[in-house]
C-alpha cells in the first residue's frame, strides 16, 4: 500500500488523520497494550471488530479482494425518482417527432447525462416506463416507445378544459393549484465549503429525522391566504401519500381551502388516491371490489351469471357505466367551484411542484437538525414564494401546455 512517489488520495488522508488521533489517544491510556491487534485496528479505524475479521479473512484467502467494490446490501430500489418523468417524456416525444429509434439503453444514457449520480437498472427503467404510461410498440414506420392511449386521452381532455378557460393572456375563471408535500427535520444541503486538510467531515445526524406533512395551494397571486396546514407525520418512511387519507384531505379542503379562494374557481390537483374517493351515488370503477360491481350491474338491469369472473364484469361495466363521481367534486360543486385533475404522470403541469422545490431548498440552507428551527425556517421559506414567483411559474406552465397541445396534434397526423 505504499504511496511514496504518488499523490495521496483523500481516502488515505482520512486514514492518516484517524490513525494520528488514535495514537495520540492511546498514549494517555495504560490499558491500550492489552488490546489485541484486531481490537486495536477496529478502534483505530472506527469500524466493527467483525468487519476487521471479515476483511482479513477475505485478504488471506485472496489479496485481490481489497480491490473489489462492496456489494449493495438489502433489497435494491425498484423505483426511479418521479422527477425523471418529465425528462423521460420530453426525450421520447422529441425522438418520436424526429423519427429516431429509441432503446432502453439510449434512454438510460440520456437520463444519466442529466444526473451522473443516478443508478438505473434496465429492468427498473422498463417497469417505470410502463408505470408512467409508455409502451414499446410498432409505430408508423418503426419500432418506438410511445405513450399509452389513456394517458394521451387524459392529457387532451385536461388541456382542452384549460384552453377553454383562457381569454388571451388571462383566465376567465380563477385557477387554484393545490398539492401536498413533506419535509424532514434533517433535510439539509450536502454541498458545503471545507478545508482540504480536515477532509469533508460534516457533523450531521444520520437518517431523515421527524417529518412534517404540508398542505397548501397557490393562485397567480401567490399562496392562498390561511390555507397552509402543517402537521407531524407518524411515519418516517415512504412519502407523504402513506400518511394522507381522504378524511384529512377533505377536512382541510372544506375548512381551509374553500373559504379562502376566489368565487367560481377551477381547482386543479393530481390523481392521488385520497383525491379520488368515489361518492356513494357513483358507478363503481375497475378497481372496485368484484361484489360491488356485480351489485351495481344487477341494480341497473344487467343480468350477470353467478360464475362471472371480475374481468368479465369489468368488460360489461366499461361499456355502460357513466363517468365516476368523486366525493371531493361534490363538495367543491356545493360552493360553486369545479375540480380539474391533471393527467396521470404529468408533474410538469403543476406549478406548485416548483414551489415545493423552492421551499425545501430554503429550508435545507438553514437546517440545524432541530424541529423548532425547522418550523421557523419553513415559515420563512414560504415567504420566499411571492406573487411574482407564482405568476411566472403559471406562465411557464401555460407554455408547456401549448407545447403538449401542438406536439400531440403533430404526432396524431403521422
Amino acid at each position: 500500500m505504499s504511496t511514496q512517489g504518488r499523490a495521496i488520495t483523500p481516502e488515505i488522508k482520512k486514514i492518516i488523520v484517524q490513525l494520528k488521533h488514535y495514537f495520540d489517544d492511546i498514549q494517555s491510556r495504560k490499558s491500550a497494550h492489552q488490546l489485541s491487534s484486531v481490537n486495536k485496528t477496529a478502534e483505530a479505524l472506527n469500524v466493527g471488530v467483525a468487519s476487521v475479521k471479515r476483511v482479513m479473512a477475505d485478504f488471506n484467502r485472496d489479496p485481490k479482494s481489497l480491490e473489489e467494490m462492496p456489494k449493495s446490501k438489502g433489497k435494491p430500489s425498484y423505483a426511479l425518482p418521479n422527477s425523471l418523468q418529465s425528462i423521460t417524456r420530453e426525450y421520447i416525444r422529441r425522438s418520436n417527432q424526429h423519427g429516431l429509434f429509441i432503446t432502453l439503453d439510449a434512454l438510460r444514457q440520456h437520463l444519466l447525462s442529466t444526473d451522473a449520480s443516478l443508478s438505473i437498472d434496465l429492468r427498473t427503467l422498463s417497469r417505470s416506463l410502463d408505470r408512467w404510461g409508455f409502451t414499446y410498440g410498432k409505430g408508423t414506420r418503426s419500432q418506438h416507445l410511445k405513450e399509452k392511449d389513456y394517458v394521451i386521452a387524459a392529457r387532451q381532455r385536461y388541456l382542452r378544459q384549460k384552453r377553454k378557460n383562457r381569454d388571451g393572456d388571462n383566465t376567465m375563471r380563477p385557477e387554484v393549484y393545490l398539492d401536498e408535500s413533506y419535509v424532514n427535520k434533517n433535510h439539509s444541503n450536502d454541498f458545503t465549503w471545507y478545508c482540504e486538510e480536515d477532509g469533508a467531515f460534516i457533523q450531521k445526524p444520520t437518517g431523515n429525522g421527524e417529518r412534517l406533512i404540508i398542505l397548501n395551494a397557490i393562485t397567480k397571486s401567490g399562496w392562498v391566504p390561511n390555507a397552509k396546514v402543517v402537521f407531524k407525520s407518524t411515519k418516517k418512511t415512504g412519502d407523504y401519500h402513506g400518511q394522507m387519507n381522504y378524511e384529512l384531505f377533505s377536512k382541510w379542503f372544506s375548512e381551509k381551502l374553500l373559504p379562502n379562494i376566489p368565487e367560481n374557481s377551477i381547482i386543479i390537483m393530481d390523481n392521488a388516491p385520497y383525491h379520488n374517493v368515489l361518492s356513494p351515488c357513483s358507478a363503481p370503477i375497475s378497481s372496485s371490489h368484484k361484489e360491488t360491481i356485480r351489485k351495481w350491474l344487477i341494480k341497473n338491469g344487467i343480468t350477470v351469471s353467478p360464475d362471472c369472473l371480475k374481468p368479465e364484469l369489468i368488460e360489461v361495466l366499461n361499456k355502460i357505466s357513466p363517468a365516476p363521481i368523486y366525493e371531493i367534486d361534490l363538495i367543491a360543486e356545493q360552493f360553486g367551484h369545479e375540480i380539474l385533475r391533471t393527467p396521470p404522470y404529468h408533474p410538469e403541469l403543476q406549478p406548485i411542484e416548483t414551489c415545493w422545490g423552492i421551499v425545501k431548498n430554503q429550508v435545507a440552507r438553514h437546517c440545524d437538525f432541530t424541529m423548532q428551527n425547522l418550523l421557523i425556517q419553513l415559515d420563512a421559506a414560504f415567504a420566499t414564494v411571492t406573487e411574482k414567483t407564482c405568476t411566472g411559474l403559471i406562465k411557464k406552465i401555460r407554455q408547456v401546455e401549448d407545447e403538449f397541445w401542438k406536439s400531440d396534434m403533430n404526432l396524431d397526423e403521422k
